[in-house]
């Protein structure tokens, strides 16, 4: 692996996830206590539904198990950043987008590698996992997910006049950071990159539309309010594209495996900006 993959992208990743800590307080995740049953539902949609409906959909679809794995892993990815941005212009419940990011990514370091590792066993690939444990990759998202998390939120804490004013800026910064990594997986796989789109492209559209009208007809039936369905279905439909990347890169050397999150987080910007014009008028 190149120097991207070895240090820049580990280091794009943990600032991303820095600048996500310093938009959180405690608040955040205490108020999950008062809205349950709101966050109860983002949170199997994202970390059950999602995985399910991809799994579904990668066994029905001709393509090769190293996609399909690909596919698996921007599926297990947490939500991203941007759909808190994203629920705000919806006019949805941002308070509720907040908290389903944040915990969800925390939840990552144990959801992701679980969710990888028995998807090698489903898909026959279980040839390519004796270089890792569930263990090891959760140590891994640990230290890259996690601590730079934490470190956000202890950054605020104590500095918080510093914070408001660096804040918005590291937002930005992140989204460069997110569009270099995105085009350096693109440009890593130039020679192949039509043959992997046109295998990859149509069933990662599939899938993000389809979970974005699921979780918002799941929210829906479970009772959620207009405000909190329009948040849930910006978390399933917005993924940690930089996350799946690195998970894709780290453990299976990048490739194919990492085509996926590629073409799904080219979508996924499209099809929630025609989302949140649907429904924003709701």
């Amino acid at each position: 692996m190149g120097i991207i993959t070895d240090i820049f992208l580990p280091l794009a990743l943990a600032f991303i996830m820095f600048s996500l800590g310093l938009g959180l307080t405690g608040a955040d995740f205490t108020r999950v206590a008062k809205q349950p049953k709101d966050f109860f539902i983002g949170l199997i949609c994202q970390i059950i539904l999602l995985p399910i409906i991809a799994f579904i959909l990668v066994k029905l679809w001709p393509i090769s198990p190293e996609l399909a794995l690909g596919v698996m892993i921007i599926a297990a990815a947490p939500g991203g950043v941007t759909s808190n941005i994203l629920t705000s212009f919806a006019k949805g419940d941002v308070a509720l987008s907040i908290s389903l990011t944040a915990i969800i990514s925390l939840l990552s370091v144990i959801t992701v590698p679980f969710i990888v590792i028995t998807s090698l066993g489903l898909l026959g690939l279980e040839n390519i996992s004796k270089d890792f444990s569930l263990i090891s990759m959760a140590i891994s998202m640990f230290l890259i997910v996690v601590v730079p998390t934490l470190l956000g939120m202890i950054f605020r804490k104590f500095l918080i006049d510093i914070t408001i004013k660096v804040e918005p800026i590291s937002k930005k910064i992140s989204l460069v950071l997110f569009i270099i990594v995105l085009l350096g997986a693109i440009l890593g796989e130039k020679d192949n990159i039509l043959s992997y789109f046109a295998d990859a492209g149509l069933v990662t559209l599939i899938l993000n539309i389809i979970m974005m009208i699921l979780a918002f007809f799941v929210a829906q039936l479970l009772g959620t309010g207009i405000e909190q369905k329009k948040c849930i279905s910006i978390e399933c439909g917005l993924q940690n594209g930089t996350l799946a990347i690195f998970v894709g890169s780290t453990l299976f050397g990048g490739g194919v495996y990492i085509i996926p999150a590629a073409t799904y987080s080219l979508i996924m910007f499209l099809t929630s900006l025609i989302f949140v014009f649907i429904v924003r008028k709701i």
